[in-house]
């Protein structure tokens, strides 16, 4: 009873986490609106969350052992539900600012917290993936969901109109909720502990030198390249809509929610394909697949008429077919993850997830900016081209990943056939 009571803090401290961290697009199009803030200029938000996101977490990843994932996990949803309510009691481009700094601080000190807790209520390993699979579609289900609470509380037709703020009152009672209930709850984290004899400088030091293995520089740089791809195409879809596809404001954020369902169901229908085929060629479909949407989708986005009766029914069809690019980018991430920590002993596996979410984090920022950057300076059919570009590169280093993988492993883990 009390470990399915973890579990369920667990998903819930994920999907408030998935709502804030995912609703950075969403926010971009309205401080556009509501405060005069360019594209380039709003495309440092993305910065502001995921920056910190890789400094905490090189700082604190390898020893937050020692300060206690429950207590991280507490210290993090204190942080975002004051940052919640800031946003509509002092409205502004700097308390957005604030807002994402401080769900980047927290959720560097939540992500790591949470996975390993995983680790420590695990029954077996095939419990352990259950319970990560789960986990990962839950997240996805606070995207699906990030989208439709904002867009209930954005007026289409007063752009300057700041109503879309109240969607914090209801944000910060559920982190409020949820820091409750994760206070009230015992955890027992003696199995987390480090060696008492080894300081926090070696857990560093510890961390860093996993760096330099060739197989985990392979993969953080192509979990770098997956992630700004990801983020640029997520982040800048609703401004993309708003302006390229001539759609309301509120019906701009609702169809990028089809981005968010698709990934959703593509990491979940792909846990079901790999437990039967092997991953390389999934990742190499899935890819090629990415780029097939992204050639086939964007012409149709040209010369696009404003219609101020468009509904879901006369949308341009380029608004329902370029977000599908999510079922093929949604199982590439969970699985070159899964591939990299299997082939690494268990207990590596926290500083791996530090690494893996400082990297992610840079990614994100770099894929917002560039493309930010690109739609202000070009045009958005430009920046979302762009894409093609680390999709070709993610193809090569992924052959290369392979290589390592069977090079470190003898070619046992390679020859899985679903992730653990």
């Amino acid at each position: 009873m009390q470990r399915r009571r973890i579990l369920f803090i667990l998903f819930l401290i994920y999907f408030v986490f998935a709502i804030l961290l995912n609703s950075v697009g969403t926010v971009i199009l309205q401080v556009i609106s509501n405060y005069g803030v360019g594209k380039s200029a709003a495309s440092v938000l993305e910065g502001f969350k995921d920056l910190p996101i890789a400094i905490v977490s090189f700082l604190v990843a390898s020893f937050l052992p020692r300060l206690g994932y429950k207590r991280a996990m507490l210290i993090g949803l204190a942080i975002v539900t004051c940052a919640c309510l800031a946003m509509p009691l002092v409205p502004g481009f700097a308390t957005a600012k604030l807002l994402f700094l401080s769900v980047g601080v927290a959720f560097a000190l939540t992500k790591v917290s949470v996975y390993s807790t995983l680790g420590l209520i695990a029954t077996s390993r095939k419990h352990h993936a259950g319970m990560m699979n789960t986990l990962e579609g839950f997240f996805m289900v606070g995207v699906l969901c990030a989208y439709w609470m904002f867009s209930f509380f954005i007026d289409s037709s007063d752009p300057a109109s700041r109503s879309w703020l109240n969607v914090y009152w209801p944000l910060a009672a559920l982190c409020a909720v949820t820091f409750v209930l994760l206070a009230t709850t015992t955890f027992d984290e003696r199995l987390a502990a480090l060696p008492a004899e080894r300081s926090p400088a070696q857990d560093f030091a510890a961390m860093l030198k996993l760096f330099f293995k060739p197989l985990v520089c392979i993969f953080v740089v192509t979990a770098f390249l997956y992630v700004l791809i990801e983020q640029s195409v997520g982040t800048w879809l609703p401004t993309f809509n708003n302006e390229i596809l001539k759609l309301p404001a509120a019906m701009s954020v609702q169809v990028t929610s089809i981005f968010a369902a698709c990934l959703a169901a593509g990491r979940l229908s792909a846990g079901v394909l790999l437990r039967r085929v092997h991953w390389y060629p999934v990742m190499n479909g899935c890819l090629v697949g990415m780029a097939a949407v992204v050639l086939l989708a964007l012409p149709l986005t040209h010369g696009v008429a404003a219609n101020p009766d468009v509904t879901w029914f006369t949308a341009p069809p380029a608004a329902f077919l370029f977000p599908l690019i999510g079922l093929f980018m949604a199982p590439i991430y969970p699985g070159i993850n899964s591939v990299m920590l299997s082939s690494l002993p268990p207990h590596q596996h926290s500083a791996m997830t530090g690494l893996l979410v400082i990297f992610s984090a840079l990614g994100g920022t770099t894929g917002s900016l560039v493309t930010g950057y690109v739609f202000g300076a070009f045009s958005g059919h430009f920046a979302f081209y762009l894409t093609l570009v680390p999709i070709a590169i993610v193809l090569v280093m992924l052959f290369f990943f392979r290589r390592a993988v069977e090079g470190a492993s003898g070619g046992e883990v390679s020859s899985m056939n679903c992730p653990r």
